[in-house]
């Protein structure tokens, strides 16, 4: 087919297009102008910037590049977070940015870490390069977490990461409800509720149990909020049940609610409760102070009695003796009414919802290499974009009425097509506004001018105190 001469070099080659519906042809072909689909990602970046984040990765550089041809370390973490954030769920996922030159330019990067840098950066990481990072990093981010006069719930739970294969380091056979047999890790993970905020998180074998390492996993967690945020209370399900955790938690003065585990034991007390409170035609609860046989001192149990319905699943467990009804019993040193026990443990709910955001809407149990630190600092890196999501919420929104998941944020605020321009000496991102544009995220930007500039921390005491 023969083109005009006065056509761009460009467009010399392309193909007609006959849409789905309705009539006319469409011609498709190349364009050498730098597009990209992620121009709502720019606010982001500016908060990035606002946070002092960039000063943060250079001042904790897990090491020091001495190729004259290297990337900086923290262009090649900066990468592989905003890859999982956009969507990558594959190591080789990020090469997929290395030709969005628009984005490139809202980074001031040259140019963007294909996957095997990522992979090499991962694989630098030992168990003490971990801690000499990671952790200096999430006080970091700690220090920047809301007040909270009443304190925090901590919440406290594990996971399974399915692994294919056998080449993975602690990669193990363990529980596995989805894919029993398979070799696995299995993560644990201390959140704090009401600000979405990862405290601290463990990569463990998969033949670990759910409550193994938790009272020294705790303990680190505990370190790293240090004394200028407050621990409203621990919350737990059964696999954190036993008596060396609670008595843990007692010696620490933390109130804590931990789901009991209903042994043969336990249930003999439980058929001899005779006086239930009501709370409506469904629910009862009780209570009562229990010492189990290895058990150094007795305990206060909460039970809730729900009568299942036939119209509705019931919570619980079924006790063969008592029919018709489910029970959930409680282990507590709160002083509240069972019936406040009982809601506050409901609130824990969220604790699995932000799991379940790592997992499918951030891929963290895909991001898999032979090492197992640096498995572990990958699975690290996502939580602490996810961490970065949470505090771009509250920096654009304080109040945070509204959580948005990582998910959400991707599709409506950093998903946006944009084309990088000029204007004499300067660069102009032209994003569409059929896309929502510039105009719908002007106020992530003028909220993020009033955010607070980053603090150095040779002044700032909560940084100090908590290093």
């Amino acid at each position: 087919m023969i083109t005009q001469s006065s056509q761009a070099p460009e467009q010399n080659d392309w193909q007609e297009f006959k849409p789905l519906f309705g009539g006319g042809k469409i011609k498709i072909c190349d364009t050498l102008r730098a597009v990209t689909p992620f121009g709502g990602l720019s606010v982001f970046i500016e908060f990035l910037g606002r946070i002092g984040l960039v000063e943060q990765l250079a001042s904790q550089a897990p090491y020091q590049p001495k190729s004259g041809n290297h990337y900086d370390p923290g262009q090649i973490l900066v990468g592989f977070i905003l890859s999982v954030i956009v969507g990558a769920q594959r190591f080789a996922h990020t090469n997929q940015l290395r030709a969005d030159r628009a984005l490139h330019a809202l980074l001031g990067m040259k140019r963007f870490p294909s996957d095997d840098t990522i992979l090499n950066y991962f694989r630098r990481f030992s168990q003490a390069e971990v801690e000499r990072f990671w952790r200096p990093m999430w006080r970091w981010l700690i220090s920047r977490l809301p007040q909270l006069e009443k304190g925090f719930s901590l919440d406290l739970d594990s996971t399974i990461f399915s692994r294919h294969g056998a080449q993975q380091q602690g990669a193990a056979r363990g529980y596995n409800p989805r894919r029993p047999g398979r070799l696995s890790h299995h993560p644990l993970l201390a959140v704090l509720a009401e600000a979405n905020f990862v405290l601290h998180s463990w990569l463990r074998s998969g033949n670990a149990g759910a409550s193994q390492g938790a009272a020294q996993f705790l303990s680190e967690a505990l370190s790293l909020l240090g004394d200028q945020h407050r621990i409203r209370c621990v919350r737990a399900d059964s696999g954190f049940y036993g008596d060396h955790f609670l008595s843990f938690l007692e010696e620490r003065a933390l109130p804590y609610i931990v789901v009991a585990r209903l042994t043969s034991y336990l249930k003999s007390r439980l058929y001899q409760v005779s006086q239930w409170q009501a709370i409506d035609k469904i629910y009862c609860v009780t209570e009562f102070h229990f010492k189990l046989w290895n058990w150094k001192t007795e305990r206060r149990f909460v039970v809730v009695r729900e009568e299942v319905q036939t119209n509705k699943a019931a919570v619980g467990r079924k006790l063969l003796d008592l029919p018709g009804y489910v029970f959930r019993v409680f282990v507590t040193n709160r002083p509240d009414s069972p019936l406040e026990i009982w809601r506050d443990y409901n609130g824990r709910a969220t604790v699995e919802c932000r799991i379940d955001e790592l997992k499918n809407e951030l891929a963290a149990d895909h991001f898999c290499l032979r090492s197992f630190f640096a498995t572990e600092s990958a699975f690290l890196a996502v939580v602490f974009g996810f961490n970065l999501l949470g505090e771009f919420q509250r920096a654009v929104d304080p109040t945070l009425k509204t959580y948005k998941q990582p998910a959400t944020l991707r599709f409506e605020v950093f998903t946006c097509g944009a084309i990088l321009g000029r204007s004499g000496h300067h660069l102009i991102l032209h994003m569409s506004k059929n896309w929502g544009g510039y105009s719908s995220r002007k106020p992530f930007f003028n909220s993020l001018l009033h955010w607070p500039p980053p603090t150095s921390p040779k002044f700032d005491p909560s940084i100090k105190n908590a290093a």
